[in-house]
């Protein structure tokens, strides 16, 4: 499945709880179809004190989305779209915008 989306790409969450929230991904789990975007889907964890937590207690973290919830925003022209496949005329492969045409990277 997939859909193009990589790591630092700006996304728009199209449906669940978070519906209309914007954020960056900040990791991507192609096996399980799930991603992690910054600031969406937040949950409380209880955690122990450890060497990574010294306090302890109640910390807000992100959790994972499926993949079919966002869609990708373009940078250039801001809109939610598909990503498409180019090959470029030196044989490149890249990604880009379905809307405007532009390149995506």
């Amino acid at each position: 499945m997939g859909l193009g989306i990589k790591k630092n790409d700006e996304v728009l969450v199209m449906t669940g709880t978070d519906k209309g929230k914007r954020g960056r991904v900040i990791s991507v789990d192609p096996d399980k179809n799930k991603l992690i975007v910054e600031r969406v889907k937040m949950i409380k964890k209880h955690m122990k004190p450890n060497k990574q937590y010294q306090q302890g207690g109640i910390i807000e973290k992100e959790s994972p989305l499926h993949i079919s919830n966002v869609m990708l925003l373009c940078p250039k022209c801001g809109k939610t779209t598909r990503i498409a496949n180019k090959i470029l005329e030196n044989g490149k492969k890249t990604r880009s915008c379905k809307k405007c045409g532009e390149v995506v990277e």
